[in-house]
């Protein structure tokens, strides 16, 4: 068996009587999904705006959350302060996290994101390292990181493409954001957002794309000659420049 550990995870387990209505009423995603495997969400401001994004787990009578560790703190807070009298419990725990390509062990989940991700799985595993170049598949799926394409109280998630990857449901009722974010999918066309472009050269992510001039966007995760860059759509022309590199518009 092959497969790597992601160091930098913590997870939050929820339980409790009111845990699936308690998540239900604040993530963008739906719960009842839980009954199929993984299901991949996000909190956000009232104002729509991303806080952070994790994966859902069923285990048991428990639900655990796997969060980025960097945003665990913040998110624990967020959740402590929206629990008021629900019949919750939040515990941090120090479950171990994997991820792996191909044949996945028993009780490993599939990546709910992209197939191309592969499985996690929670828990001891006896694992030799696989050692993916999970970068370039992030890449290639055109699949956002929190800290670098996702920007916590900045980044818009139809914006980062959650929509896409199963992250947002627009049936299940309302969640924290609900209404910003249903009115950007309902009563405007997008005018900016991550996508996947051709790159010619290296830069730093969070490097500046121009066009001729004028900002473009933002350069960010580049592998295997592509990139994923935020973009404002209505100035992607050939030729774009992000410091040393070379950025074309997306690929139809």
């Amino acid at each position: 068996m092959q497969a790597d550990r992601i160091a930098d995870r913590r997870i939050i387990a929820v339980s409790g009587a009111d845990r699936e209505a308690f998540l239900q009423g604040l993530i963008t995603n739906d719960v009842k999904r839980l009954s199929q495997g993984l299901v991949y969400a996000a909190l956000l401001t009232p104002q729509g705006k991303y806080l952070a994004d994790f994966m859902l787990v069923p285990v048991g009578d428990e639900i655990l959350i796997d969060v980025q560790a960097d945003l665990a703190d913040g998110l624990m807070k967020r959740l402590t302060l929206y629990k008021m009298r629900s019949k919750v419990v939040l515990e941090e725990r120090d479950t171990p996290v994997w991820r792996g390509l191909g044949d996945a062990p028993e009780g490993a989940f599939a990546d709910p994101r992209d197939a191309s991700l592969g499985w996690r799985y929670y828990g001891a595993l006896d694992a030799e390292p696989l050692g993916a170049d999970w970068d370039a598949l992030r890449v290639a799926a055109c699949v956002p990181e929190s800290g670098i394409e996702l920007i916590p109280d900045d980044s818009y998630i139809l914006e980062s493409g959650f929509e896409r990857l199963s992250g947002v449901d627009f049936r299940k009722g309302c969640f924290v954001g609900q209404e910003v974010t249903a009115r950007m999918k309902h009563k405007t066309e997008l005018r900016k957002g991550l996508v996947r472009v051709p790159v010619q050269g290296s830069a730093p992510a969070g490097t500046a794309i121009d066009a001729g001039g004028k900002p473009a966007g933002t350069l960010f995760t580049q592998a295997d000659g592509h990139g994923l860059a935020y973009l404002r759509f209505d100035r992607a022309v050939p030729g774009m420049t992000a410091g040393d590199a070379t950025v074309q518009p997306p690929e139809q």
